[in-house]
């Protein structure tokens, strides 16, 4: 009797065991949003980014393989020791199957290296450095919304194009500003034009007086700002107060988001070209994301946040089509799905990990020309993926024969 009942206790553990291997391994899913929440990319992503996500597992259904998903976020403060030690506590204590968004590119590259090691997905949608699919990819790490040279081939190709052929860079002290620095000069040079020099700001600076009288002093057509948030909104309007845009010389926000349009107005903000790969206003099927992401959040989205909904998405349906949460398999189906949303329409995803989708080129409106609020843009051109991104084969990474 007694050998009977172990032999069924163990029948019944190992069935358990089989069931729990084949579907969410610990009974849930778990999905960590990690972003500025209170600094200088607040708005950029922040907890819009939350929404979004929420949005994703309610537009699932709520569960996968029959267990229920959950949403956790936290601030990471744009400092990467923070993210690692919050994102280490997640995957070591909190079972978090999968970390996401990662705005700062220092930070997402921290958090990248951890979840190699940790055999744990990422996926990046706030930060821009193409080393994430490039020098520093990972058989788990995902680029899904943009990347630094998708910003140089659309906002610096237009300028160039229209005869901006020389380029003086206020550049964002860290690894996202130096990537988006050198990626524009590499496209404008390639292009024709010169670049007369460049200078480095603190992140979150305040005062950008002494960057912008030696951008002015250069005598460059095109003062390209490779930073974003707050710190390109008040590059712009202490730009405004030196009359530099009245005094010939163009300002290229190469990094500018509908959040940050809306902070800034249309009046201190237009005429200004900048590169998106999501615009609410841009058909139906946009608007009507657009408008239930403003029921619950009282703004429009942009791309970070879109791209959050879509990364948030793709990785639910990449589970139920494994058939378990295991990383090895859910990495496989990612790496081997389409990507059909709002945001990834007709995506591809490249051995690299670099979601490929187009971009949008486009130009802020006249306040006279806007005609209802959230109405910022008007669209220049569609930019196909295959020319937004660098061809996975040229990316630098190891994982691509």
């Amino acid at each position: 009797m007694r050998k009977s009942l172990i032999a069924s206790l163990a029948f019944l553990l190992a069935s358990s065991t089989a069931v729990l291997a084949d579907g969410a391994s610990d009974g849930k899913v778990k999905i960590g949003i990690l972003n500025d929440q209170s600094g200088v990319y607040a708005d950029f992503g922040g907890k819009s980014s939350v929404e979004a996500a929420k949005m994703a597992v309610e537009d699932f259904g709520g569960k996968v393989l029959g267990a229920p998903i959950e949403i956790v976020d936290a601030d990471h403060q744009n400092k990467a020791d923070i993210a690692s030690n919050i994102a280490r506590q997640w995957y070591d204590t909190e079972q978090v199957d999968a970390i996401m968004e990662l705005t700062t590119s220092s930070v997402a590259l921290a958090v990248q290296a951890l979840a190699k090691e940790k055999k744990k997905i990422d996926i990046v949608t706030g930060a821009a450095t193409t080393d994430l699919t490039g020098k520093a990819c990972s058989p788990y790490g995902f680029h899904w919304a943009y990347d630094t040279h998708a910003l140089a081939v659309g906002t610096g190709g237009a300028l160039v194009k229209q005869g901006g052929d020389s380029w003086f860079f206020l550049t964002a002290d860290y690894a996202f500003g130096y990537s988006l620095e050198q990626q524009t000069s590499e496209f404008v040079k390639a292009n024709g034009g010169t670049i007369a020099g460049s200078v480095r700001h603190p992140l979150s600076s305040q005062d950008f007086s002494s960057f912008l009288l030696q951008a002015q002093s250069s005598g460059a057509k095109v003062i390209g700002l490779a930073n974003a948030g707050l710190d390109t909104a008040n590059a712009i309007k202490q730009a405004a107060e030196f009359g530099i845009t009245q005094g010939g010389q163009h300002l290229a926000a190469l990094l500018f988001t509908l959040a940050e349009v809306h902070g800034l107005g249309l009046e201190a903000a237009q005429g200004l070209t900048l590169t998106e790969g999501y615009y609410w206003n841009l058909d139906d099927k946009s608007r009507e994301f657009g408008k239930k992401f403003f029921a619950r959040t009282g703004k429009m989205p942009n791309m970070v946040h879109a791209g959050t909904y879509s990364a948030v998405l793709q990785y639910l349906k990449a589970i139920d089509k494994a058939g378990t949460d295991e990383t090895e398999a859910v990495s496989k189906q990612l790496h081997e799905m389409p990507v059909d949303d709002v945001f990834g329409r007709g995506g591809t995803v490249g051995p690299n990990g670099r979601m490929i989708h187009d971009m949008y080129l486009l130009q802020v409106k006249k306040p006279a020309d806007s005609k209802e609020p959230w109405d910022y843009f008007n669209v220049l051109a569609t930019i196909p993926g295959k020319d937004a991104y660098i061809d996975p084969a040229k990316s630098g990474c190891a994982l691509v024969n």
